[in-house]
């Protein structure tokens, strides 16, 4: 074995994948109750083997350490969160109320009271926690060894504060229902505004464009995602249409004072901002889409071009500027990017627009490019 070969390693997140296993070399085993469902261990082979989070005996937890097994226990207080989570989030689970509160709010607020200077321990679940997001991540999005993931991610920035009734939300979500039908995987950054936008237009894909404007009909009731009824009206489009396309929100408790959006299907929320913008960039190698924003959207445009410039993640990636106006004459940030990107690979991967049709005609004829 050469330095930079690594064994198979198996995670197991199912009591019945144990069933009849007495092999659990290179195994971790995440999340499970063996005080519901007790297993011989006799027998059982260890060797690099891990247990996250499982609840199990004393007389269990001695056995397995005296077989050599890494044991990690759940937290021995209850937190609004679990670490040791097996799969992302959905809209559902964190707009359920625990004790009269939505889960979302509930842990939004148990993180803000040390979110600048966490105990160690709140601190060392926290990134577990949002390990086990990445975890979630790669179960979905199935990555090659090279890096490329088995879904066309596109990921969707721009402004938090968007109301729905701007037009660029109506064009962002008209930019994601097309690339949805082009058979595009959308991800945002999970929050209101053009985050928003970007689920809407992606779930809304199976019906149209028609659809599509009148579900912004019932959501411009209420524009701004502090006005009431704001979550009300998002519900109410999706009892019209119930049978959306899947696609993918990165949102982060950071900012969670800004509430989830509720059209993604799949949610991988974090704790770390700075790990939830790296990622949502790094596994959007089909591409990004940048509408109007400010400073943060700024922030991730420079990130992007960062990765383009160094082939960071191994491919070189399209970046497309929603919004002439904004990028060309306000800020100058496209003219700005074509000269840092003079003489790289990424310098025709750049294009500026204000037209939907024209982004998705764009992504198709520059699919990402692998370094080197």
């Amino acid at each position: 074995m050469t330095k930079f070969d690594h064994p198979q390693e198996v995670l197991i997140t199912r009591q019945a994948d144990l069933e009849g296993r007495k092999d659990l070399t290179n195994c971790t085993l995440q999340g499970l109750d063996f005080f519901a469902n007790p297993v011989d261990w006799k027998g059982c082979h260890m060797d690099n083997t891990a247990f996250l989070g499982c609840k199990m005996p004393l007389e269990a937890e001695l056995q397995l350490r005296q077989m050599g097994a890494h044991i990690y226990p759940p937290p021995a207080q209850p937190l609004p969160y679990d670490p040791f989570r097996k799969s992302l989030y959905t809209w559902q689970e964190l707009i359920a109320e625990v004790e009269r509160q939505p889960t979302d709010l509930r842990i939004y607020e148990h993180f803000s009271e040390t979110k600048l200077n966490p105990p160690i321990n709140e601190a060392l679940w926290q990134r577990i926690h949002d390990h086990s997001i990445d975890e979630g991540l790669r179960q979905l999005l199935q990555f090659d060894e090279e890096g490329m993931t088995s879904r066309r991610c596109v990921g969707i920035m721009g402004g938090h504060s968007t109301l729905r009734t701007d037009p660029y939300f109506e064009k962002t979500a008209l930019t994601a229902l097309l690339l949805a039908k082009a058979g595009y995987f959308v991800v945002s950054g999970g929050g209101p505004g053009i985050m928003e936008a970007a689920n809407l237009g992606a779930y809304l894909s199976p019906y149209g464009p028609e659809v599509l404007k009148q579900a912004l009909r019932t959501l411009k009731a209420a524009p701004h995602y502090t006005d009431p009824g704001y979550h009300e009206a998002a519900l109410s489009v999706l009892r019209d249409y119930p049978e959306g396309e899947n696609n993918l929100a990165i949102p982060t408790w950071f900012y969670g004072h800004e509430p989830s959006n509720l059209f993604a299907s799949h949610i991988a929320k974090y704790f770390s901002n700075s790990i939830r913008e790296d990622t949502l960039l790094a596994i959007s190698l089909y591409g990004i889409i940048c509408a109007p924003g400010s400073a943060g959207t700024t922030q991730e445009i420079f990130m992007d071009a960062t990765q383009n410039h160094y082939g960071t993640f191994n491919y070189y990636s399209p970046m497309v500027f929603l919004g002439r106006q904004r990028y060309e004459i306000e800020t100058l940030i496209y003219p700005l990017l074509r000269q840092l990107a003079w003489g790289r690979e990424y310098y025709d991967l750049l294009c500026l627009t204000d037209e939907p049709e024209e982004v998705v005609h764009f992504l198709q004829a520059h699919p990402p490019r692998k370094v080197g």
